[in-house]
């Protein structure tokens, strides 16, 4: 079984229960109630159907129910395995080419209509649509809250590092899972708010109803007077020969697997991205111990925070700028992939390639708001507004807070006489800022006395090393006059180490000069300890030069931020620089001593869901002179399951090395629906077995 036993920083869920299935004949075990992907992966299998174009191979991309990439065939009926939960004696087969509809000539009896009443509909359970809910049961709105998954928070369950912002505005410094957990208790309170977890939200419609799927069983219309969408985002894909092999998927599905199921999906990965989601990701793999051979991104800068970045190549992970992939290859799943540099128009320098071994490839190039329901909604006049991801594209910090404002901007739609402080919009604008300057600092002398070091150097919104110091001598440097100034030291410390734990980019060490060659530096650790006092450790600077080996002489752990304190003896001329423990040797990160890959640009695809190429799309668009992104579904793009959500964002590329100008072609048609439910549900009827 591939699972995660022994986490760093995540506990291991109490009380679950082991199941029986099979899968094409063969059985397996896995926990009642977890999701059938991350029972499958945990058995080792991660091709989940063959498409009826070319018996293409297909596993998972999103893993979060926005594609359908991950249907496979449960007693029967074609389901979403990364939204339908293992239950025992599942019957599970591999889904080849179309499913087939299963026989059931009954007649239908016993009708219900299901319906509830409501002031506000919220849909999206996440960092936005919690708070917003919060803020709108104070003002004792009736709040229905509506989320696919079982258990509330979003993104925030994913997410096991400390948070940055603001302590007293989004939780700063704890870790985001905690933080799901915070509001949904919080949220859990209201009894004018009702809460329906395992249910989306399948349609809106001009009567000003909603459709909902709820408990994946039953069909419910939710009558609002109001519509707040805080659906959150979903991730894009990217275009290469090989993209949609099994082992090839977002790098938010791979949260989803190692962080919330504790399966440990890949040995070997590659993250194509350096956005804070890649740097994250890259780092939660090392939590898991998947070793993530590189990261690699097409422009020439870091997208992410330095902070993240710096914590990564600190533990021997390279990142790699002005590089992309040209070629993921395997025996249907992913085996090898080559990476080469780009020139300056992003053409790869094939000369410069070079293959690695992996078996999985992380995409984290960013992501589209999923609101669809706030368009339509909005083209019907209702009163609706969006927030979080859903609205623009920001970290979940920004999101907490984004929910909040929405809130009280629903409440003044709604009627009521309420003044929102103008403090909240600089909050929310801070929160959501882009990595600002660099600015490099001196280098700390040290004495006997003991004192943080800082290693963060990038301006970004972030202040818990200044809120936790029992001793106030941590202070933000006044620049800008936020929370985006650097924090730097004056007064007296005691050596507390809660600087150390609390930092969200680990960029705070403690150094005390112990002889006239020698000092102690302190060092945050978040991984399973390998080592004891006595041992030597490999110590690397802020961005992973390595400087020396040190001795450890103590190892204590912080409870609340779930940290280990490492104190090691090193050379007093090194000790200002020292900033981590490398995880990675040379060895792990080697690439193939000769590259290995066939590079055919036009064979990527685009429409995952069917199978269209970019080649085929090229050609098409050329050879009728297409205009118009509907004239595509002659060739099935946007045609599949997942209802265009994929490749559309695909196509303004498409079209421009068609050499058309994506400003004079007319978008696309989108489908009413967003979610498939069963015709059984819709019906209602009554003793009904859910399939």
């Amino acid at each position: 079984m591939e699972r995660i036993v022994n986490h760093p920083v995540l506990d291991q869920p109490e009380g679950r229960e082991e199941v029986i299935f099979r899968f094409d004949g063969a059985e397996y075990k896995g926990f009642e109630g977890e999701m059938v992907s991350s029972a499958l992966f945990a058995n080792n299998i991660k091709q989940f159907s063959i498409h009826k174009k070319g018996d293409a191979p297909q596993g998972i991309f999103c893993a979060n129910g926005q594609c359908s990439q991950c249907t496979v065939i449960i007693d029967g009926v074609p389901l979403k395995s990364c939204i339908t939960p293992l239950k025992t004696g599942m019957d599970i087969r591999t889904l080849k080419h179309l499913p087939k509809l299963p026989a059931d000539d009954r007649p239908v009896g016993n009708l219900e209509k299901k319906e509830i009443i409501t002031e506000i509909l919220i849909i999206g359970g996440g960092p936005s649509g919690l708070n917003a809910a919060i803020e709108l049961a104070k003002l004792n709105f009736r709040v229905v809250l509506v989320d696919d998954k079982e258990k509330l928070g979003g993104k925030l369950l994913l997410q096991t590092h400390k948070f940055f912002g603001s302590e007293a505005d989004c939780y700063a410094g704890t870790r985001g899972y905690s933080i799901g957990t915070i509001l949904e208790e919080e949220v859990r309170k209201y009894s004018n708010v009702t809460i329906l977890t395992n249910s989306s939200v399948v349609g809106v419609y001009k009567d000003q109803k909603a459709g909902v799927f709820v408990n994946n069983n039953q069909y419910t219309l939710i009558d609002f007077q109001a519509l707040l969408i805080t659906a959150g985002a979903r991730e894009k894909s990217l275009v290469f020969p090989g993209n949609d092999l099994p082992g090839v998927y977002g790098a938010g599905a791979f949260q989803t697997l190692v962080n919330r199921d504790l399966v440990k999906s890949s040995k070997r990965i590659l993250v194509i991205g350096s956005g804070n989601v890649g740097l994250i990701g890259a780092y939660h793999a090392l939590q898991a111990g998947i070793i993530p051979v590189a990261i690699v991104e097409i422009a020439g800068k870091i997208g992410g925070y330095k902070v993240h970045a710096d914590k990564i190549t600190r533990m021997g992970v390279p990142v790699y700028l002005n590089t992309t992939v040209i070629s993921v290859e395997g025996d249907g799943k992913v085996e090898r992939v080559t990476i080469a540099e780009v020139d300056k128009n992003y053409q790869p320098l094939l000369e410069t390639a070079r293959t690695y071994e992996v078996d999985t490839v992380l995409i984290a190039t960013g992501l589209s708001p999923v609101d669809e329901f706030y368009s339509m909604a909005n083209k019907f006049g209702f009163k609706v507004l969006k927030a979080g991801d859903s609205d623009e594209i920001a970290e979940a910090s920004s999101a907490m807070f984004g929910g909040k404002i929405a809130a009280l901007k629903m409440a003044r739609m709604m009627g009521r006489d309420i003044e929102i402080d103008n403090s909240y919009f600089a909050k929310a604008e801070v929160l959501k800022s882009h990595p600002g300057e660099n600015k490099p600092r001196e280098q700390v002398v040290l004495t006997e006395s003991i004192r943080p070091i800082f290693h963060c150097t990038q301006e970004i919104p972030c202040n818990p090393c200044t809120t936790v110091c029992p001793q106030n001598s941590i202070n933000l440097i006044e620049d800008k006059g936020t929370i985006m100034d650097l924090p730097d030291f004056e007064g007296k410390c005691i050596g507390c180490n809660l600087c150390v734990a609390a930092c969200p980019g680990l960029a705070v060490v403690l150094g005390k000069k112990v002889s006239e060659t020698e000092a102690d530096i302190t060092l945050p650790h978040e991984f399973n300890l390998t080592f004891e006092k006595g041992d030597k450790v490999k110590l690397t600077s802020m961005t992973g030069e390595y400087l020396e080996d040190g001795v450890v002489v103590k190892i204590i752990s912080n409870k609340k931020y779930r940290t280990h304190l490492v104190t090691v003896r090193v050379s007093l001329k090194n000790a200002p620089l020292i900033a981590g423990i490398a995880i990675l040797t040379d060895d792990d990160i080697k690439p193939l001593s000769e590259p290995n890959f066939t590079f055919l640009p036009d064979d990527g695809i685009v429409c995952r869901c069917e199978r269209v190429s970019v080649g085929e799309i090229v050609q098409f668009i050329k050879d009728y002179r297409v205009r118009d992104v509907n004239q595509l579904k002659q060739i099935r793009v946007g045609m599949g399951a997942c209802g265009s959500k994929t490749c559309s964002v695909l196509l303004p590329r498409v079209f421009a090395k068609a050499g058309v100008n994506w400003n004079e072609v007319k978008s696309g048609r989108l489908r009413p629906l967003a979610v498939e439910i069963p015709m059984f549900a819709l019906v209602n009827e009554h003793n009904s077995e859910v399939k």
